[in-house]
């Protein structure tokens, strides 16, 4: 199967355009839930392609406004490559939307973007290898957070863990629900010129209080000019989470995701959380 065969096509691909500002990118993640876009500009020759912009560029450039300098290089690939070659370079290389282009020697052209998303919306179809259990390839290192932390400290969490999620924790430890990037990005707003601290995350006596979070007391991350909610994480979780038990397999996880639209499922054996299955898993399974 090539990538031609379950791209987004260039017609149907969001995109922002050069000369541009952060707000324009902003604008899509929010309303679309989407964890990048990408920029072309208009040129003598026709629309070059010109790289992407992250949910984490914004976050963490809060004070650059401009799109060219906020973009970054990233993997590309063509319309005839094999797509579980890609797949792979997707898992190597961290990348959850790979553009695809064409190239004529003069400028590089946009023809479409393969995500993570339509790799596992391949496997949910059967057109590619789906049998393996999922317990297999589950990751057993569980990103999680407290029901209690504000929402900056969980930001703070998923960034450093490097990973699209937090499992949230109620006080027995048990699984209370699940939050996003998406959820974050979609109360996060760009304030310009704003440098207040605001109110305070937590009171001394907080049980979930440690020492290296008291110098982060405010109500927006460190970077300025970016502001998230300081209220407790389970007012933006999802709280009915869906789960997969352990002898599933990954075209029936890939179903779950596609059906769910989310990108990964706790991992479960006899009601307890063992693991967790994200769409990359699915991936390394090719």
């Amino acid at each position: 199967m090539n990538v031609a065969d379950v791209m987004t096509p260039r017609s149907e691909v969001v995109t922002v355009a050069l000369p541009g500002t952060r707000d324009d990118v902003l604008e899509y993640l929010q309303e679309r839930g989407f964890s990048s876009v990408p920029v072309v500009k208009e040129t003598d020759e026709g629309e070059e392609y010109r790289g992407l912009i992250s949910r984490d560029d914004l976050i963490e450039s809060p004070d650059e406004d401009q799109l060219a300098l906020l973009m970054r290089e990233v993997p590309t690939t063509t319309a005839d490559a094999d797509l579980d070659e890609v797949a792979r370079r997707m898992v190597e290389e961290s990348a959850r939307r790979v553009p695809v282009v064409s190239d004529d020697g003069s400028v590089t052209t946009l023809e479409g973007i393969v995500t993570v998303t339509d790799v596992v919306r391949a496997i949910a179809r059967g057109e590619t290898d789906g049998d393996t259990e999922i317990d297999l390839i589950a990751t057993r290192d569980v990103n999680a957070t407290y029901v209690g932390a504000p929402l900056t400290v969980a930001e703070r969490e998923i960034y450093f863990a490097n990973v699209p999620y937090a499992v949230v924790l109620d006080d027995e430890g048990g699984m209370a629900g699940i939050l996003t990037e998406v959820d974050i990005i979609e109360v996060a707003r760009v304030v310009e010129g704003e440098d207040e601290t605001g109110d305070s995350i937590a009171n001394q006596d907080d049980e979930w209080m440690w020492e290296g979070i008291k110098a982060v007391g405010n109500r927006y991350l460190p970077t300025r000019n970016v502001e998230i909610p300081a209220e407790p994480v389970e007012r933006f979780m999802t709280e009915d989470v869906v789960t997969v038990s352990r002898k599933r397999t990954a075209q029936k996880a890939a179903q779950l995701m596609i059906s769910e639209d989310i990108e990964q499922i706790p991992l479960v054996n006899g009601g307890d959380l063992v693991g967790i299955v994200r769409d990359v898993d699915l991936l390394e399974a090719l």
